[in-house]
């Protein structure tokens, strides 16, 4: 919901640091990687019930993941499909992850963290197909980015905060989970409509 205002605030920090770790042993690709590592293990701690550790895992995860793409587009004018296939994909397994290690280190209560779950297929399932969509007609949304990213309530500032707010209040995660569910089940709904919109209009 805030991405696109809050990508242009942070733009000019990213490319300094991208520029800073821009060596030939620093690629893009390293970068996801990196934020996979991290993301794993920050689901691994938050599972061990180490939740400073995972609150500082998930966050340097994510750090990673904001670098990978600053760096490619340091190197290469245009976006790289192969490098925005591996970022959605490593995307939606530390996702995936750290609602299991939160489920399981935070709360005997697994439904609300499977709604999650449900909830991250379908606003994933809508994303990835408009995007795929998108791509074979003039509903593509070219900002820089690999794919064609279709906004909605729930979006990647949302997921870190939220995911960091499980680290810090864990005796409340089970609740907060409910009600981001419901969110983002919102956002899945809002983005199977608009997205359905706009390839309808484009067809015309």
């Amino acid at each position: 919901m805030i991405d696109a205002a809050l990508r242009p605030r942070l733009a000019g920090g990213v490319d300094r640091l991208a520029r800073a770790i821009d060596r030939p042993v620093a690629t893009p690709a390293r970068l996801t990687l990196l934020g996979l590592a991290l993301g794993l293990g920050g689901a691994v701690a938050a599972a061990g019930r180490w939740w400073w550790a995972a609150a500082l895992l998930w966050i340097a995860s994510r750090v990673a993941d904001g670098l990978d793409g600053a760096l490619a587009r340091r190197r290469t004018p245009g976006p790289s499909s192969a490098g925005g296939f591996l970022d959605i994909s490593v995307d939606f397994v530390v996702y995936g992850a750290f609602v299991v290690g939160v489920a399981v280190g935070a709360s005997e209560q697994m439904l609300p963290f499977l709604l999650v779950l449900f909830a991250y297929y379908v606003n994933g399932s809508a994303f990835l197909a408009f995007s795929a969509a998108a791509e074979r007609s003039s509903a593509r949304i070219d900002d820089g980015r690999s794919l064609s990213f279709l906004g909605g309530l729930a979006e990647g500032t949302e997921t870190v905060l939220v995911h960091t707010l499980w680290c810090l209040i864990p005796w409340w995660a089970a609740q907060v989970a409910w009600v981001w569910a419901a969110f983002v089940l919102l956002s899945g709904a809002q983005r199977i409509v608009v997205g359905y919109r706009a390839l309808s209009a484009a067809a015309r």
